[in-house]
């Protein structure tokens, strides 16, 4: 696999705020925009960055949440609005790289911090909400254009612009597109599971939610 041509693009931060959701308004950090010169990363996540649920967002094995802008043409065309850096709650919107590349435990240096893959992200009802389509959140599931997390093993600054330089690549090469096959489209794959849970460096949510799951079948 080759990276070296995935750059950070934009880095997003955005304090919660308040969402329209239906006929009421609820409270997330989905709403990100871009930053100017460095920003400091740290396993909490980045200055000026906040989530409402923070049971579901935030913490250190999502400190980071990673986006890809090209999967913006596709989502311009089906959602008929044009994307700009941050469009879907991300931190990082990069360029060069896809859920096909990024294994589960790749470790990437951007900037001085050292960075490590950890999840897919799972979108939730609010990502439709911010573009007014409800469907939106099945939608990205079922494309597999979900984005990632990342935990920070090293702080450090990081730029738009910087390169995403590979550090290490996880000796089980689950990918983050694998991840979310098992999670969301083969859910009794028990060997998949296995394999996955196998990874020292997947997310405590996700190694919870699997355990459990296998433990059913």
């Amino acid at each position: 696999m080759n990276r070296g041509n995935t750059i950070v693009v934009s880095i997003n931060v955005g304090m919660p705020n308040a969402l329209k959701h239906g006929n009421k308004e609820v409270q997330s950090g989905i709403r990100k925009a871009p930053v100017a010169g460095s920003i400091q990363l740290t396993t909490n996540g980045l200055p000026g960055d906040g989530q409402a649920d923070l049971k579901n967002h935030g913490g250190s094995d999502k400190a980071i949440c990673v986006y890809s802008a090209d999967h913006f043409p596709y989502w311009e065309q089906r959602l008929g609005v044009q994307l700009s850096a941050g469009a879907f709650g991300e931190n990082f919107t990069l360029t060069g790289s896809s859920e096909l590349e990024w294994c589960i435990g790749d470790q990437v240096r951007v900037g001085t911090a050292l960075l490590q893959v950890t999840q897919p992200r799972q979108p939730c009802y609010k990502l439709g909400a911010r573009h007014e389509k409800p469907e939106l959140s099945a939608w990205v599931t079922e494309t597999g254009y979900t984005g990632f997390y990342l935990r920070v093993l090293e702080d450090g600054e990081a730029a738009a612009g910087d390169p995403v330089v590979v550090v290490e690549r996880d000796l089980a090469g689950i990918t983050i597109a694998e991840a979310n096959r098992v999670m969301h489209h083969d859910k009794t794959d028990a060997t998949g599971i296995q394999r996955l849970l196998a990874v020292p460096a997947l997310s405590d949510s996700w190694r919870e939610t699997l355990t459990e799951r296998l433990g059913r079948i």
